[in-house]
């Protein structure tokens, strides 16, 4: 391993190499750590599609669009599946930064959606709870996530999350 892999920021390492499938579906949940998390689980990512844009002078956007299936022991989010897309920007200092929506369904058809952002060059980002209905009307939950693991090529993320789920 050179010395500039050694040196690269864990999520900067993961989206060179993943081509940012984590951070995507991520759009996910995440915040501050010092809220207590009363909800937790793991989204389990499916990229569709990723394409890679060169802006030039090392700088390049990324625009994912992932399925995804959340796991959770406890909240109303386990098994609850849909689709998450955004964009990443990876700048030639190596620092991405990130937005994207997710909206999923759970098995009684009650809709959820979250908006997500990853700050420049941070290792967690943050989610939202945009809107829903059913079960998940009215929701102002929130959040942290933060990439796992990605398996080969990119196809496969898993991203850990926690949050204030009322």
């Amino acid at each position: 391993m050179t010395q500039a892999a050694l040196k690269e920021p864990p999520l900067t390492k993961l989206c060179r190499m993943a081509g940012c499938v984590a951070v995507m579906s991520l759009g996910l949940l995440g915040v501050s750590r010092s809220w207590a998390d009363n909800c937790t689980g793991y989204d389990m990512l499916f990229t569709e599609s990723a394409e890679t844009t060169d802006l030039g002078q090392g700088t390049k956007q990324i625009t994912v669009r992932q399925q995804s299936v959340l796991v959770s022991n406890d909240s109303v989010y386990n098994l609850v599946a849909g689709e998450c897309s955004g964009t990443n920007l990876v700048t030639q200092d190596g620092k991405t930064q990130g937005a994207g929506y997710c909206a999923r369904r759970d098995k009684e058809g009650n809709t959820q959606s979250i908006f997500w952002h990853l700050a420049p060059g941070a290792d967690r980002g943050e989610w939202k709870s945009t809107g829903g209905t059913g079960k998940f009307a009215g929701k102002q939950d929130s959040g942290w996530f933060q990439p796992v693991t990605t398996l080969p090529e990119g196809k496969i993320g898993v991203v850990k999350w926690g949050g204030d789920c009322h």
